[in-house]
């Protein structure tokens, strides 16, 4: 295997004696070292966090402020449906605003209720038509 000349000198090194082990003053001095940068590293993330929180709340507020007319807009179109007894908000007597309710309305009958009535209702079957 041919070896370069010129690169002789870095496997020389690779294969040196171990180093010598640190002295108290180089621990000392490495633990200020690591604390210092840990300290620096913790100040630049809590600024880029701030400066990062105050251009989204200045994007929201500009967000906001142009979609201004857009809301006022449809919440005078919910009020003019309410008025005219169309829309969602018409049954209610005070239009309660800003009521969202979404799920699957559910009804109960009263067989009792039925058959008062009735006497003979229920009496077909399932699939047949009731005797009245």
């Amino acid at each position: 295997m041919y070896r370069d000349p010129r690169f002789s000198g870095i496997f020389q090194t690779l294969g040196g004696p171990a180093a010598t082990p640190p002295t108290l003053l180089q621990k000392v001095v490495g633990a200020v070292v690591m604390a210092g940068v840990f300290v620096l590293a913790l100040t630049f993330s809590v600024a880029l966090f701030a400066v990062l929180l105050t251009a989204g709340v200045a994007i929201w507020a500009w967000v906001w402020w142009k979609t201004r007319a857009l809301r006022k807009a449809m919440r005078a179109q919910r009020d003019a449906q309410a008025a005219g007894g169309r829309g969602a908000y018409a049954a209610r007597p005070g239009g309660a605003r800003d009521l969202v309710i979404e799920g699957e309305v559910i009804r109960e009958v009263r067989v009792e209720e039925e058959d008062r009535g009735n006497p003979d209702a229920g009496k077909g079957g399932p699939g047949r038509p009731n005797a009245s």
